[in-house]
């Protein structure tokens, strides 16, 4: 009798170290993303986050080097450009971006990215859909679209950023292991770039799972956005990024780029059958800003 007592309790207490372990992992998966609202985007088009503002036309440069884990130096240039089209995710419409990052003179990866704001001013980043290359040869294209896969939307920009907040997912896709997270960590620093100089500079730290000890430091200037990117911590391959310049583009610039994320975009159907396929196309001209 005794020894059925004892068999009895060691069943219950695994059965209750199962429950509470599943419930911890549920807690944790949950925690691992942002709570995400598709009925609070009432403007999602109109991005104006004063520390992340993205308005069509715009095109960011940045030009630094990356250091590898042997020394060898790299020059760097990264393109974002801001499209003026839109694309519908979960039930948000969103901004499209155009990236390129250039490593001595050649393409390294180009990209579609997906930018939205809510109705706090929160800048979310809704998916992306990037090309990786290895000198002019294809190598990957690791998507995730929000409510794909269990793709979650993260946080480009928290709406009110402060010291001390905690930190944020940027975006939550197990199917291809991206886990960035971010938190503020230093705010009314000062900092000069070929851009200009700025005063009150924020600096968002930013990690991952994979790699918890190796920070990237990107710095915010108020009306302008990103203007420097550095590092602290163990960090493989470092990098040095500044703003270069930031330019309104010309009308036919701007058709140019929209062609150009198009194209990314039809490769994109031919190649992410099980998420990118999923999607609804992009769209030109889209319906006044905020409209669903």
């Amino acid at each position: 009798m005794n020894n059925f007592r004892g068999q009895l309790v060691v069943a219950v207490a695994i059965v209750f170290l199962l429950l509470v372990g599943g419930q911890a992992r549920a807690a944790d998966d949950e925690a691992a993303y942002e709570k995400f609202d598709a009925s609070n985007f009432d403007r999602s088009t109109t991005i104006d986050n004063p520390w992340l503002p993205l308005k069509p036309g715009q095109r960011f440069t940045w030009d630094g080097f990356t250091i590898d884990e042997e020394g060898t130096e790299e020059a760097r240039s990264v393109v974002f450009t801001v499209t003026d089209l839109t694309k519908v995710i979960g039930g948000v419409r969103t901004v499209v971006c155009w990236d390129r990052d250039i490593v001595d003179g050649e393409l390294e990866e180009t990209e579609i990215l997906f930018a939205a704001q809510d109705n706090d001013g929160t800048v979310w980043l809704m998916g992306e859909y990037p090309e990786e290359y290895d000198g002019k040869q294809f190598v990957e294209a690791p998507c995730w679209i929000h409510g794909i896969q269990d793709a979650k939307a993260g946080t480009m920009m928290p709406a009110n950023p402060k010291v001390g907040s905690g930190t944020y997912s940027q975006g939550w896709a197990p199917a291809i292991g991206f886990t960035d997270r971010a938190f503020v960590y230093k705010t009314g620093e000062s900092t000069k770039v070929p851009f200009g100089a700025f005063d009150d500079v924020l600096i968002i730290d930013e990690s991952d799972l994979e790699e918890p000890q190796a920070h990237q430091l990107k710095y915010y200037a108020r009306g302008v956005g990103n203007v420097r990117v550095g590092w602290r911590g163990e960090v493989s391959d470092k990098e040095i990024l500044e703003l270069f310049n930031l330019e309104t583009i010309s009308a036919e610039e701007l058709a140019k780029a929209r062609q150009e994320a198009l194209k990314l975009e039809k490769r994109a159907y031919e190649i992410s059958k099980d998420v990118y396929r999923l999607t609804e196309p992009s769209e030109h001209s889209a319906p006044a800003a905020g409209a669903q």
